[in-house]
């Protein structure tokens, strides 16, 4: 009581009499702070909830380990595939997700893609090796918060695990624009090339393959039983309907689309090194 009296009086004498009207003057108040005062990153009451996944699980425990210093973070599980991320992130349902973009079988972009669709309010910081755009652009399409460095992501990880959970930008606004625009960009220009390309004739569909076989030219017209003159010929208008300078470009893109496929010495599919045809 006896304080509620002291703070009554210390108001009474802050009144400026004007007339019969009596106003408190704000400047007379000094107001005091009504509790501690919070510091920055102080532990939440429910923290921050982390899903690592990357196929090295020595990095992934790395992250982890760094991330255990940090008090309003928690790492709810660490794994090494994309399957494995989707069905951990359903069951532990993480605030956010720390994928890499490189592993074998099911790809990072893939996997986020997939956790976004279970869970939806997850935020995933997608991890790369390079400085690339287009993983970039295609991270955020799939529905990434962010892509960071995996050198940058030792450094600033925690710091950027905040900005993705407060739904903040990872990387600037100016940069995913750009990145997107010029992966819209791309896919237009390979609608194009698919367009062109089915509108090859068989014949040039079968000299594409061949050629992507490693096949000479001698080789290609002995198999279509044809002269190296006529050979020549359906090359060249595969080369003009396909709007390319070069027989590689010509391969490159049919490769690219899957119009044609590469083949190993065993006859086995596989993305080997193209053999130009001389």
């Amino acid at each position: 009581m006896e304080g509620f009296t002291a703070g009554i009086h210390r108001a009474n004498l802050a009144l400026d009499m004007r007339g019969d009207k009596r106003t408190l003057s704000r400047a007379s108040v000094k107001s005091t702070p009504r509790g501690p005062t919070i510091r920055k990153h102080m532990p939440a009451e429910h923290p921050i909830k982390i899903l690592i996944v990357d196929d090295e699980r020595t990095f992934g425990e790395a992250l982890e380990l760094a991330l255990g210093h940090e008090k309003d973070l928690r790492v709810v599980d660490v794994t090494t595939s994309g399957p494995e991320a989707v069905a951990s992130a359903a069951e532990h349902r993480p605030d956010v997700v720390i994928m890499d973009i490189t592993m074998p079988g099911m790809s990072g972009i893939e996997a986020t893609r997939r956790i976004k669709e279970v869970e939806p309010d997850a935020h995933i910081l997608v991890l790369s090796g390079h400085d690339d755009e287009h993983m970039l652009a295609r991270a955020m399409q799939a529905g990434a918060s962010g892509l960071l460095h995996k050198t940058e992501a030792v450094v600033n990880l925690a710091h950027s695990v905040r900005l993705a959970h407060r739904g903040e930008a990872i990387n600037e606004p100016e940069e995913v624009e750009r990145a997107l625009r010029r992966l819209r960009h791309r896919r237009a220009q390979d609608a194009g090339s698919a367009e062109r390309l089915a509108r090859l004739t068989p014949r040039e569909r079968q000299i594409l393959q061949l050629m992507a076989e490693g096949r000479s030219p001698e080789s290609i017209s002995t198999a279509l039983g044809v002269t190296p003159a006529t050979l020549r010929t359906h090359t060249q208008n595969l080369i003009t309907r396909l709007g390319v300078h070069s027989k590689m470009e010509a391969l490159v893109l049919a490769i690219r689309h899957g119009t044609v496929t590469t083949i190993d010495l065993t006859g086995t599919d596989t993305d080997a090194e193209i053999v130009s045809p001389s």
